[in-house]
């Protein structure tokens, strides 16, 4: 088996040869849906290279699992099966384990927020984790929030005796919070509310339409900053990369920088759909006051204190992991100052984003 893996990379190595004349042809995986918007930016992203080098670089796109499923994507684009790659970290639990400290529920207003806060966190700490790839960029979902089939949710008391659907360190969060935790499958979730195996779910509220939540569901209640998100990448084969030409690498940054902003900005505008049609249908929507978010807050630090003794346990050390917690946190309040500034709608967050509420 591993001298088929092997031989596969080598194939895939060859077709993404690079030489200064001619075309070369790149291989871009990714596990969405090849009809969502966030496949439609990265086969626009495709093209958009094409375009600007000149043809000089094809990228084909395989979109829906296609050519690699989501816990493989990292692995197939090391392995160069493809040269590209689109996943995110919660995936391959353990293979970033400074990366995951991004994905603990440390008061992300919005997936536009995160977006910038998981870049610079790359860029100012730049992970050993991350070397045997070309990181291209990190963009983040929008953060989670509790939608329930019967019961309002105002107080973290009202949790109590509730189940909900939380896998992982979703999960976590949930008994952090007081409710019991269940990992349902997503694809099951609508099933589940719908015969009351559990009383709600802690995600993004883009579900309420693409998986039809809103048909079960009676009441959202807005916590995302005492809740966490997931971080995707796109990342490239480092051998593909390393023999690109020069030009070309500045035309891919470059590009992937405008894409990354794009990207933020498309998952940030995501949850408004949700909205919409939750809103249609007579769901609830319940902001907390400012004393009682705080009471989440503090709810769910053991989530993130849990996560560094067990790093700290695996060797590294205490006073770098909380300086990374304390640079997220600072960065999370710089970039919560801009996207109010410049007026950046959003469905999650405080009372200053969420026009649409």
């Amino acid at each position: 088996m591993k001298k088929i893996g092997l031989f596969m990379a080598m194939g895939a190595l060859l077709l993404a040869t690079v030489a200064e004349a001619g075309t070369i042809r790149l291989r871009f995986a990714s596990y969405f849906p090849t009809a969502s918007a966030q496949s439609k930016l990265l086969e626009e992203f495709c093209t958009t290279v094409g375009e600007r080098t000149n043809g000089r670089v094809k990228i084909d796109f395989f979109g829906g699992g296609s050519l690699l499923k989501a816990t493989k994507v990292y692995d197939g684009v090391v392995q160069g099966i493809a040269d590209i790659g689109f996943s995110h970290i919660e995936y391959t639990v353990g293979r970033f384990p400074l990366t995951e400290i991004l994905d603990l529920p440390l008061g992300y207003p919005s997936a536009w927020v995160g977006s910038h806060v998981a870049n610079e966190f790359y860029l100012r700490f730049r992970p050993k984790e991350w070397n045997k790839v070309h990181v291209l960029w990190f963009v983040a979902c929008t953060p989670n929030q509790l939608l329930l089939r019967n019961k309002p949710v105002h107080r973290l008391e009202d949790l109590r005796g509730l189940t909900i659907r939380g896998p992982g360190r979703i999960g976590q969060v949930v008994e952090a919070l007081g409710g019991t935790a269940k990992p349902v499958p997503m694809n099951e979730a609508y099933e589940a509310l719908a015969r009351g195996v559990v009383d709600g779910v802690l995600i993004s509220l883009e579900v309420l339409r693409s998986f039809r939540l809103a048909d079960v569901i009676k009441y959202v209640t807005l916590c995302s900053e005492a809740t966490n998100f997931y971080t995707f990448y796109v990342v490239m084969n480092k051998e593909v990369w390393n023999k690109l030409p020069t030009d070309i690498k500045v035309i891919m940054e470059r590009t992937s920088a405008e894409f990354g902003e794009r990207m933020a900005l498309l998952w940030n505008m995501a949850d408004f759909l949700g909205v919409e049609d939750a809103k249609r249908k007579g769901v609830k929507f319940i902001s907390l006051p400012p004393e009682e978010l705080n009471r989440w807050k503090q709810a769910v630090r053991p989530v993130v204190d849990n996560y560094l003794k067990l790093l700290e346990e695996k060797g590294y050390k205490r006073e770098k992991l909380e300086g990374m917690v304390s640079f997220i946190r600072e960065r999370i309040n710089y970039w919560t100052k801009k996207q109010i500034e410049w007026r950046i709608k959003s469905a999650t967050g405080p009372k200053e984003m969420r026009e649409a509420f």
